[in-house]
Order: structure tokens, then sequence, then C-alpha cells
């Protein structure tokens, strides 16, 4: 049966959890390093599965804990980790670091790297030089990389090399410079154009497509449309996944944040107040107490 004839057929349970809940990709029993197969099959099942960004072992090995069964070493490190005000200034030795951070911090999770801006543009030969050194070096189970059409012979050489490829249509914050941070895919011309581009993932080899800020109702026909997963993030519910950049999340991210974002802790109050907790015990010379004192 193909995943098509499997999504088709998939009758999920209200929870979205498969009739063996020993097989979910959250929520399963198994130990092991998820894999892409494991993402076929979970689609296969009409299962739906939550992503994560990760930078840094210590929060990958919380998330990992937590059962989150695909993490991304995003290229949004920039803004929310790097101190940039893009992503583009992220380089390839910034992510080979920080995504060997993250599969040291974790056991289970698929752990997906972003080719940031610049290390795949030129061509299909420059996007599996980088890939390779992230599969070898960093140690991580796939790569993701922007674009749609115009990404085809990129994802099919990496693929074809047995690199498996995360694609990612609708907003491409790599090209903000050209497209700004707005919706993409409204109107009818921009809608097909979509579906070229989520088709031409596809048909390239990618395992799943991120959809960025794309309206619901095209998002829905997207997934109707392909076989393989696609991951949301500001495009509404019917995605097969859900991806959030954590530091939105848990409350870290400053100032005001994306409208699809919902922050689910204040983490940035709670830092805030331990530190304050810390400085004012320190001034006042509560800290450090007999406790924690060596004689």
């Amino acid at each position: 049966m193909s995943l098509q004839a499997a999504r088709n057929q998939s009758a999920p349970s209200p929870a979205g959890a498969p009739a063996d809940s020993s097989k979910a990709l959250y929520g399963g029993k198994s130990t092991r390093r998820i894999s892409v197969h494991d993402i076929a099959a979970a689609t296969g099942r009409g299962e739906k599965w939550p992503m994560l960004t990760a930078y840094d072992a210590m929060t990958a090995s919380v998330f990992d804990e937590a059962g989150i069964p695909v993490m991304l070493v995003g290229d949004s490190m920039g803004n929310c980790h790097l101190g940039y005000e893009t992503t583009v200034p992220v380089t390839m030795d910034e992510i080979a670091i920080l995504s060997a951070a993250v599969v040291r911090g974790t056991r289970r999770a698929l752990i997906v790297a972003d080719l940031p801006f610049g290390a795949y543009q030129e061509g299909p030969v420059q996007a599996l030089r980088n890939a390779t050194r992230l599969i070898k070096e960093s140690g991580v189970g796939a790569v993701k990389l922007e674009g749609g059409e115009r990404s085809h012979e990129q994802i099919k050489l990496l693929v074809d090399a047995g690199i498996p490829v995360m694609a990612h249509i609708g907003l491409t914050p790599q090209s903000v410079n050209a497209m700004g941070y707005r919706v993409q895919g409204r109107g009818e011309e921009a809608a097909q154009q979509m579906l070229r581009d989520a088709k031409a993932v596809q048909d390239a080899g990618a395992f799943a497509v991120v959809l960025e800020l794309v309206p619901a109702e095209l998002a829905a026909e997207v997934t109707r449309t392909l076989h393989i997963p696609t991951v949301g993030i500001g495009a509404g519910p019917d995605t097969d996944a859900q991806v959030l950049v954590y530091t939105d999340m848990v409350g870290l991210t400053g100032g005001k944040v994306p409208r699809f974002t919902k922050q689910y802790a204040n983490l940035r109050q709670v830092l805030g107040d331990a530190a304050k907790e810390f400085a004012e015990e320190v001034v006042g010379g509560a800290f450090p107490a007999a406790e924690h004192t060596f004689h």
C-alpha cells in the first residue's frame, strides 16, 4: 500500500495517536533513535507529531526526556541564540557546532539540521558538500533546506547520496530580504505555485516538508495532495506535524512574538526573578550561607 493510500485509509484515535500506541513517535515505547522511516510510518497511521527547535545539549536533553520525537537545529539560532537580527548571517561552522551539541544531548529524537543561507544556493554539489559535513561531523540524521522548485536538484542529489532531506516552503526566512515576513500562498497564482513547490520537493525525494506562514486552507490542500508529511508553523491545524521555535514556546523571546506561537511557559520571567534573587542575596550577605561553605 502506498503512503497516500495509507494516509487516506488511516483512522487515528481522537487524540491523534495510532491504534498501537507503543509505535507512536510521541509517547511510544521505543528507545532507539527515530529515523525517517518512522516518520513515514507515522504518516501512514495518521499520527500527528510535534517538533521543536534546539540549539544546545542541555535543552535538547530536556526535550528528549519529554518525548519530543524530532528536533530541528534551525538557523533560527541566528535570531534567538546568537544575537543576529535575521537567520542570514548564520554560518556552517555555527550550525555544525550546535548540531553536534544537540546530538550529544539526545538519545531518541531524530535531529534535523538546517543548511544555512549560502550553503546550498550555488547548486547541488555545494549542497552535498555541506550536508555531508553535518552528517559526518555533527551526527545529525537529516538536513533541511529552503525552496521548492528552485531547490529540486539539490534535494535530489542529497537523497540520491543517502542523506534524508526535509524541505521548507512558504515563508522561507533566508529569503527575508526578498520576500519580507508575510503570509505566502494567498491568491490563486501564489497558491498554485505553492502546490508546484510542494510536489517538486516530494518528487525530489524529501521525506517531509515544512509549510511556514501559509493560509490554513492551502496547507490542508497541500497535506491532502502529498504522501510525505507536512510540518506546519503558522499553517493551521491540518498539517501532519507542528513545529515551534522553542524560545518562543517557553517565553524566552523578548518583545512581540509571532501570532502563530503559543507560549506554554514564561521562562524569561523565571530566569529574571532567579537572577534578581541571587543578586540580592549576594549584596545582602545571605549567599553563600553555611550550607554552601567548606571548612
